[in-house]
């Protein structure tokens, strides 16, 4: 049997899924990577860890498997930074995860040189310490080890893809959808970094990995053929089936990422969201537009964690099922900032309307809700509506959560059958690279799934309405 291998390196795991060629699911492998918060903002990682991660999620499915592994496709977080040594690969420093706020100094610094509007020009992205580049140049100005190796030379910079494929690849390598993701790639011109961009942040390009097509022959992982590399959230894209300008999709994990398939042109008018570069497939690159909820999972493991309202995560249905409204509790699901199409870094979560009649239930249905009125903020700058929003991610086992999606963004939601759509996607497009598959075998493969049709969705919209008032001043707050 011919096997596909999609590898999903996220926040807080690694997954490696094997898929047959119809993209049925045959065996799966986790293991967690630790992320730890050294200060309110900061967000950190054990990058060599994270590696070990992912060469003991490829070797358990290598013992487990019947049948060749004809290629490997590998998603990454994105903006997360790792620095290393040229000489040693040892991490010089914890890697800054992409919800990290660290950065923020960098950005007012360059704010008030008069640089953002220029690398917002170039890039596609605001200044934002979301980004890659000013998490690069935080760590030289703030890690001795850091500074130390960028003076002798040794000094090695890049996105989890580039560290995985250096340590278990034999060479470090990113594609543009995620060097799109740095800040240091023009939206128009992928697949290089840009030297206006390099110069404006101030990183040096011999710190940065070889740019690469998305999928082709990209060497090996762990002595598997590596056929793909993507940023996560466009694999997941492909893991959706959205090809199609006009296609959308939603990932409800620790935060809620949503893409609109947007062809074979840079949006021009991105409103508020990120124009960003889907993948480059060929000679054809294609473009999306991403908007980014921070905070999702999260809130809800802040809710359990944090407030002691869940027992845990699967409570949260129940609970907001067991009230007939939220007694007028607003929330305001900003623990890492808001981003689009806000873009308030320093915003914060903020929960109102508390009464002595408020219960843990109100709180939680409040929380839920406004994970779905966010999602509605990125729909509502779509410079098309979508005839249907595709979703997957874990908060998607959450019924009420999806129908209330449903009537807050008076769309069809359709939930994947299958539970790893980015894993899916990373393997498809891997198919892709290998020559096994095509663009219409995988959106044939992957139609389907539950459909949950908007039941309210006047009633809902009124409800958003007064929750976007609320957010208005509690943003600024």
């Amino acid at each position: 049997m011919t096997v596909l291998v999609g590898v999903d390196q996220g926040t807080t795991g690694t997954r490696a899924v094997a898929f047959d060629l119809g993209l049925r699911q045959l065996a799966e492998s986790y293991h967690a990577a630790e992320v730890s918060h050294p200060r309110p903002g900061w967000i950190e990682k054990d990058a060599a860890r994270t590696v070990e991660s992912v060469r003991r999620a490829l070797a358990d499915l290598s013992t487990e498997l019947d049948g060749e592994v004809a290629a490997v496709g590998l998603d990454n977080e994105g903006e997360t930074v790792v620095a290393w040594d040229a000489e040693t690969l040892e991490p010089l420093a914890p890697a800054v995860v992409w919800g990290s706020r660290a950065s923020q100094p960098i950005v007012d610094r360059l704010a008030t040189q008069g640089r953002g509007e220029r690398i917002e020009q170039l890039s596609g992205l605001p200044l934002d310490p979301y980004f890659s580049a000013t998490k690069m140049r935080w760590l030289v100005e703030q890690d001795e080890a850091v500074a130390a190796a960028a003076r002798a030379g040794t000094l090695r910079m890049g996105t989890f893809d580039a560290y995985i494929t250096a340590r278990l690849g034999g060479g470090a390598r990113t594609e543009p959808s995620t060097a799109g993701r740095t800040q240091l790639q023009a939206l128009r011109a992928p697949g290089a970094w840009d030297p206006g961009l390099l110069r404006l942040h101030g990183v040096d390009a011999a710190w940065l990995p070889k740019i690469g097509p998305s999928v082709g022959a990209l060497g090996t992982i762990g002595g598997l053929p590596l056929r793909a590399l993507l940023v996560d959230q466009t694999a997941s894209l492909a893991g959706h089936g959205c090809f199609t300008a006009g296609e959308a999709k939603a990932t409800y994990g620790t935060g809620i990422f949503l893409l609109q398939q947007a062809g074979g042109a840079a949006p021009s008018e991105p409103a508020g969201l990120i124009p960003i570069v889907a993948w480059e497939l060929g000679d054809r690159v294609s473009f999306a537009l991403d908007g980014g909820v921070f905070s999702a999972g999260t809130v809800v493991t802040w809710l359990r964690e944090g407030l002691g309202a869940l027992g845990d995560a699967a409570e949260s249905e129940a609970l907001a099922r067991s009230v007939p409204d939220t007694g007028g509790v607003r929330f305001l699901p900003a623990l890492a900032g808001m981003g689009a199409p806000w873009w308030l870094a320093d915003a914060r979560a903020v929960i109102a309307g508390i009464t002595a009649g408020t219960t843990r239930a109100h709180i939680v249905r409040a929380a839920l809700d406004a994970l779905c009125f966010r999602v509605r903020d990125i729909v509502d700058r779509l410079p098309s509506r979508p005839p249907l929003l595709r979703v997957d991610g874990g908060l998607t086992a959450n019924g009420y959560l999806v129908q209330r999606q449903a009537d807050v963004l008076g769309l069809p939601v359709v939930v994947a059958d299958v539970a790893e759509t980015t894993a899916l996607g990373a393997a498809a497009m891997a198919g892709i690279g290998a020559g096994l598959l095509t663009e219409a075998d995988i959106v044939a493969a992957v139609a389907g799934g539950r459909r949950v049709e908007p039941r309210d969705p006047g009633a809902a919209d009124a409800d958003y309405q007064e929750w976007r008032r609320f957010a208005e001043q509690a943003a600024r707050l």
